[in-house]
């Protein structure tokens, strides 16, 4: 693997079809990872959304979903507004009975201009393990206590 590639896996417990929603569905979506206006799991749609290291640095996204297959896989470029560069975000869902193994690939950040130290992949690996086991997974088990 490309020392510049990130993969984490997290079995969440929780179904399926409650992460696949969490990770496609732009309401769900807004409570744990971004502020995303609008989101479709079709293969060419796009969609944006701003984020960075600080309130005052803020990078524009520019996402297009290459691969939406219900349940099982999602991958989107993601790029920059204004900087060079194009990465591959891959989600993949695996069931396991009541549980749910995501893997998260994201590759091509070595494509980012190396000169701008917050598209460093350290910066990634933190953003991604945060996004994942932080935030995705307190999410989900809020979802899951509702049920219960």
């Amino acid at each position: 693997m490309n020392s510049k590639n990130i993969a984490i896996e997290r079995l969440f417990d929780a179904p399926i079809e409650i992460v696949w929603q969490a990770l496609t569905e732009k309401d769900l979506m807004q409570k744990w990872y971004f502020n995303i206006a609008a989101f479709k799991p079709e293969e060419g749609f796009k969609f944006q959304f701003t984020g960075g290291p600080s309130p005052e640095k803020q990078y524009l996204h520019l996402c297009e979903v290459k691969e939406a297959v219900v349940q099982k896989k999602l991958s989107y470029s993601w790029r920059y507004d204004k900087y060079d560069g194009i990465s591959l975000v891959t989600f993949e869902l695996f069931g396991q009975g009541s549980k749910t193994l995501l893997k998260l690939t994201h590759s091509g950040i070595d494509s980012f201009p190396h000169e701008n130290k917050d598209f460093a992949i350290g910066n990634f690996v933190e953003g991604w393990n945060y996004l994942i086991h932080t935030s995705l997974q307190a999410f989900l088990a809020g979802v899951q206590n509702e049920k219960k």
